[in-house]
């Protein structure tokens, strides 16, 4: 009998993935913007189709972490460890009760990170070393990583965004949208500059859309005209039973499968999958010399 998660995808079941990880930082300076629900959903529909999935918590707050039912007790070794103490991936990553997907918790010493490596050199690099030891040392043990970012862009934030290749930008169907990304897409292109040359936007998916009050309406309008095909076709509803799961500690597509939001999930997935196979394909002509170089769109 078919799986109702995977019922949402186009494609063969397990799509073509990189050697390497794919990273992804989803991030937005904003809070409550759905950051987090796409981090935990997004990575849910990945694993759904085979992909092995990693989540690392980088949100003081840890929610990704309770919307996947970690308890706080088993985070004892968390993404603080990482940062702080150069602990193995191995050792602070955990199991879901998904398949495929992992997850590294966030710990509440994160909260103090910005002072603790205020004099250290090259605190930008610490995420990014941290994961390149674990492929070096293992092999590449996932397929895709997505890093929740906090809504705030200091250190931890600029870490995520230096290991990534990619961002994924959830942005709230509400009057100051546009607004609060021009900051994170500034803060995307100095760290373009400073740090990591081939940081690419993956996609901007709008978040809490309702279609019953016109603004949503006239905020998907101004995205669209001013970001153009880097806005995701699929719009995630405003919808209570995404609010209810995380009080479950389980992503809204295991809580409810078949509600509205799941959908959008699966739907969001298959345009990451779709879009990360384009990337994918220049990259191979661009190593060529045939084709755009990576980042290019």
């Amino acid at each position: 009998m078919a799986d109702p998660l995977y019922d949402g995808l186009n494609g063969p079941a397990v799509p073509d993935i990189p050697a390497l990880p794919r990273i992804i930082a989803v991030a937005n300076q904003k809070g409550g913007v759905g950051k987090t629900t796409t981090a935990i959903n997004l990575g849910t529909a990945l694993a759904a189709v085979g992909n092995r999935v990693l989540i690392i918590d980088l949100d003081p707050q840890g929610n990704a972490s309770t919307g996947l039912g970690i308890a706080r007790a088993q985070r004892t070794v968390n993404s603080y460890h990482l940062l702080i103490h150069a602990e193995p991936l191995a050792a602070a990553t955990l199991a879901t009760e998904i398949p495929n997907l992992d997850i590294v918790p966030s710990g509440i010493d994160l909260s103090g990170i910005e002072v603790e490596l205020v004099d250290e050199d090259g605190r930008e690099y610490f995420l990014k070393q941290s994961l390149e030891a674990a492929v070096s040392a293992a092999g590449p043990a996932y397929d895709f990583v997505l890093i929740d970012c906090p809504p705030a862009l200091g250190l931890l934030t600029v870490n995520s965004l230096v290991a990534a290749q990619a961002v994924l930008v959830p942005l709230q169907c509400e009057f100051f949208a546009l607004e609060g990304v021009s900051q994170l897409m500034q803060t995307i292109e100095r760290v373009r500059a400073a740090f990591n040359a081939d940081l690419e936007i993956q996609g901007i998916v709008l978040t809490m859309f309702d279609q019953r009050n016109n603004l949503s309406g006239m905020v998907e309008t101004d995205v669209r005209d001013h970001f153009g095909d880097k806005v995701y076709e699929t719009v995630i509803p405003r919808n209570v039973r995404i609010s209810e799961a995380p009080s479950h500690g389980r992503p809204v597509l295991i809580y409810d499968t078949a509600c509205a939001g799941s959908r959008a999930y699966l739907n969001l997935a298959s345009e990451v999958i779709s879009r990360e196979r384009q990337t994918q394909h220049r990259q191979a002509l661009a190593r060529q010399g045939g084709g755009q170089p990576m980042g290019a769109s």
